[in-house]
């Protein structure tokens, strides 16, 4: 099943709560959590104690997509009774395998994320031992970028590389996507879908998320 993952990155954070309430009973999935630490990234977005405010809040599952150098020393923090997944880049990760491997002790499904510019072949070792492949249509670091289109043919890629190797393999892209191209995302074979600007962005978020929900079935 494809599922929705709206970002708070564009959301109002003077109202979190309230926003989140909204996407939910509009009938989002998933709250996609990008966590930037100026470094591995050209911004600074929040920590693990915005994501910990909404438990209680939402029944949506927590995807950490974690932005951020040596992740291995963070992860813990974004553990949760929510937290679903958590990613962390292949160019950030000194030992990737070590680091999927501290992902899974906690019980958390592990995703990799991959850079525009970034082969998938680099999860050819890893591929196996993942849940999720997150594939990058923009340069992370900043919200409301235009989708790079490439990024289908690597969608594809690892469609295809699924089918072969790991059939329970997630395949979510993440960056610029709008009305216009979800459909395109997930014909290539992407089944988590993040959103952000396009979502939190709007006026009317309860009727933006079930336009997205009525393209993506």
């Amino acid at each position: 099943m494809n599922r929705l993952a709206p970002s708070i990155l564009s959301a109002d954070f003077s109202k979190l709560g309230e926003e989140v309430a909204e996407i939910e009973k509009a009938g989002a999935h998933v709250i996609h959590v990008d966590v930037m630490d100026g470094h591995f990234v050209p911004n600074i977005s929040y920590g693990a104690t915005v994501m910990k405010s909404l438990i209680g809040k939402t029944k949506m599952p927590f995807d950490v997509h974690l932005m951020i150098e040596n992740p291995e020393k963070y992860i813990e923090d974004f553990v949760t009774e929510n937290t679903e997944i958590i990613t962390v880049h292949a160019e950030a990760c000194v030992h990737l395998h070590r680091t999927i491997q501290l992902i899974h002790s906690f019980g958390v499904k592990a995703g990799v994320a991959l850079n525009p510019a970034t082969l998938p072949d680099v999860l050819d070792y890893v591929l196996e031992e993942i849940d999720l492949a997150l594939v990058m249509s923009v340069n992370p670091g900043f919200g409301g970028q235009k989708f790079i289109p490439s990024a289908l043919h690597k969608v594809k890629a690892l469609q295809n590389q699924k089918e072969l190797r790991n059939q329970e393999l997630i395949i979510e892209i993440d960056g610029g996507i709008t009305l216009d191209n979800i459909k395109m995302v997930t014909d290539a074979g992407a089944e988590l879908v993040v959103a952000g600007s396009s979502v939190f962005g709007v006026e009317d978020r309860l009727c933006r998320v079930q336009q997205f929900l009525n393209i993506m079935k």
